[in-house]
């Protein structure tokens, strides 16, 4: 025994002389003392998550490989280490509230060999990322990011969606729209044949919510995560840089990668990689109203961002272009733009969109219109009527000629363009979405990006930018049944997870509804799941600068009350403040603007009553008007029935409101002065 203790001490007496360190850690801690992000750097460089003194995240290894072999983050050596403490407030035009409060602890770890990593700590979660602080260009292989959980903890996911049933390979999967429903399931029931794309969200053992996402993606891959082996561990997997693509896809309208390199980025001097966040909540409600994707966004480009202007738009893609009782034929024609522009006027919405039809098929040239259409008098009628146009772009037709499309259709008077089936997010991609934000800002033009990967804060740094799908959004009632594809619990679980990363184009506004039993997908006169006032709640609940109008312009103008209500919504918010809500079962949601509160509840297929306290809104003393529309008495057979009423706020600040199953109730808050 006294052998063995001899020789125990000898060793390590051998390795403490030739030089082998002990690991050090160096942490942060958020402004308020709860959260504290711990980095250890020995051998390897680990870190570990605490909050509330309970264990977020376990040691977790991270590192960055290079494409000649060199790895950083292995026999680091700490060079510098500089810590910073910020408390200010970020404008915010094109958000859900008028400022943004940016306050964190930073401690920031330079090492031997030209990179850093910085540490930052907010009140409500901590974020890393890794720097280069050498201009030397370096090809990244592979990046090593894991999420190690104290335990087999409950999950709610996204995974990558496999419609063709049949195993799919990573490759495969990297082609991807970014939309599906949530999986519910512990971590080891995790499928390691399946990539998950962000954001996610784990349940620790106190019941408190991890949602993990990322921010700042710029000049690299999104992450996505997997479990390889059913443990407790998830690991960041990225799409490579693609080293061929050919046109094709949906109407030849897609790059679609057939070669990658053997690297997932490379990157040409100083660069900034993307941000890795964990957002922690105490309760459920606070990840409705998260700020941290866009605090940790890069500041905006926009040096005057006055000219860009939210709001609504009437759409003619998911009503088939729905016109009727009119004498000419309805289609993708300039009568019938025209018609929705003289409906859009009617109602005081700001835009309309020609969505996919306007140019040619097949040609993948977005200066070859159609002979149906008279682009020109379709700009110009709008203008004499005060509504913007926006046209749908293909990826792939942008991607011929961004500066030359952007420049000739803003000088022809087009606002915006929505940009389609981009359906990747390796670096060339992103690197894409950033010509066309700057492309677009540059000549005065909003971006709605579809078939697009989750916001990572470019709404801030960009904020013509003005919208995101990555959804599964209402677009899909038209072809997916209930029993493929729960929307109703999707739409209670969404704000809590996909809604964390930014604003979201989910194309609410449904006036045909049906119940749990009487809806059915159909493609020419769709029709939502779920109540009427829940149409109405979504949009308070859902987060959309430019917010869709999804119906025909009969059907809304045979619902004149559901109608003006919805066209006097606003789409972006003084101040938001989360009241309510659980996870995949109910969620409710106040906005201010300007002296007035919009009230949104949602439920799922459970018949709720809530009662909110409206305490929090901080109202001024004085009296309010509730303007309020509810599921009505009969709404749980017949979903379009609601009921509007209007009453005084109760002394106490409660609201109560009762939803029928698959249902939702909307309310104005008016101070009776104004």
């Amino acid at each position: 025994m006294k052998k063995t203790i001899l020789l125990s001490g000898l060793i390590l007496w051998c390795g403490i002389a030739i030089g082998v360190p002990r690991p050090k850690i160096y942490t942060v801690t958020s402004p308020d003392g709860k959260n504290t992000l711990e980095l250890t750097v020995g051998e390897h460089i680990s870190y570990r998550i605490l909050s509330s003194k309970e264990l977020v995240v376990a040691p977790s290894t991270i590192s960055l490989t290079l494409a000649d072999g060199t790895v950083w983050g292995e026999n680091p050596r700490v060079a510098k280490v500089t810590r910073t403490n910020v408390d200010k407030m970020i404008s915010s035009p094109v958000y859900k509230r008028s400022e943004v409060k940016d306050h964190f602890n930073q401690t920031s770890v330079q090492f031997r060999g030209g990179y850093a990593i910085d540490l930052r700590a907010y009140d409500d979660g901590v974020a890393y990322r890794w720097r280069t602080v050498s201009d030397k260009p370096v090809q990244i292989a592979a990046e090593q990011a894991e999420f190690t959980f104290p335990g087999d903890l409950n999950a709610v996911v996204p995974y990558v969606r496999n419609r063709s049933k049949k195993k799919m390979t990573f490759t495969q999967q990297f082609a991807n729209s970014f939309e599906n429903v949530y999986t519910h399931t512990k971590l080891s029931g995790l499928d390691p044949s399946r990539l998950m794309f962000l954001p996610l969200v784990t349940e620790l053992p106190s019941g408190r919510k991890v949602c993990i996402t990322e921010a700042y993606l710029e000049g690299y891959p999104g992450m996505y995560l997997n479990n390889p082996n059913g443990g407790n561990t998830l690991k960041g997997v990225f799409a490579p840089y693609p080293k061929s693509t050919k046109t094709g896809g949906h109407n030849g309208l897609q790059h679609l990668v057939t070669e990658a390199e053997p690297y997932i980025a490379r990157i040409y001097g100083i660069h900034k990689f993307p941000w890795r966040t964990v957002i922690i909540a105490d309760q459920d409600k606070e990840l409705l109203d998260s700020d941290m994707t866009y605090k940790l966004a890069s500041p905006s480009r926009v040096d005057d961002p006055s000219w860009i202007k939210p709001g609504k738009v009437a759409w003619e893609w998911w009503n088939d272009w729905g016109v009727y009782g009119v004498d000419f034929k309805s289609g993708i024609n300039t009568q019938t733009y025209k018609h929705y522009i003289d409906f859009a006027a009617e109602h005081g919405i700001e835009y309309i969109i020609l969505d996919e039809g306007w140019s040619v098929l097949g040609k993948c040239d977005l200066l070859q219109i159609v002979p149906e259409i008279d682009l020109k008098q379709i700009i110009d009628y709008g203008q004499s009527k005060g509504v913007g146009i926006i046209l749908w772009a293909g990826y792939a037709a942008l991607d011929k000629d961004i500066e030359g499309l952007c420049k000739h259709y803003a000088q022809m008077g087009v606002k915006g363009f929505k940009v389609d089936f981009m359906n990747r997010d390796d670096q060339q991609l992103v690197e894409f979405i950033y010509k066309v934000a700057d492309a677009a800002a540059r000549n005065k033009l909003l971006v709605d990006f579809h078939g697009m990967y989750k916001p990572t804060g470019l709404n801030r740094t960009y904020p013509n930018v003005i919208n995101f799908e990555g959804v599964h959004g209402l677009e899909t009632a038209k072809w997916t049944p209930i029993e493929s594809a729960d929307q109703v619990t999707y739409d209670v679980t969404i704000p809590f997870i996909r809604m964390v990363a930014g604003p979201m184009d989910y194309t609410q506004g449904a006036m045909l509804n049906g119940t749990k039993e009487t809806f059915r997908a159909v493609n020419s006169q769709p029709m939502s799941p779920g109540t009427r006032c829940r149409q109405l709640a979504e949009y308070v609940i859902f987060e959309s600068p430019l917010n869709m109008m999804c119906d025909s312009p009969n059907n809304y103008r045979k619902e004149p009350e559901c109608t003006e209500f919805i066209a006097q919504i606003p789409t972006v918010w003084t101040q938001t403040v989360a009241l309510d809500g659980k996870i995949g079962e109910y969620a409710a949601i106040a906005r201010r603007k300007g002296n007035s509160w919009w009230v949104g509840a949602l439920t799922d297929w459970n018949a709720r009553t809530i009662t909110l306290d409206l305490l929090a809104l901080n109202l001024p003393a004085g009296k309010y008007t509730v303007t309020l529309f509810r599921d009505g008495a009969n709404a749980d057979r017949y979903a379009e029935d609601y009921k509007k009423e209007s009453f005084s706020l109760s002394p106490d600040m409660k609201l109560t409101l009762e939803m029928a199953p698959g249902g939702g109730a909307a309310a104005i808050i008016s101070p009776d002065q104004y």
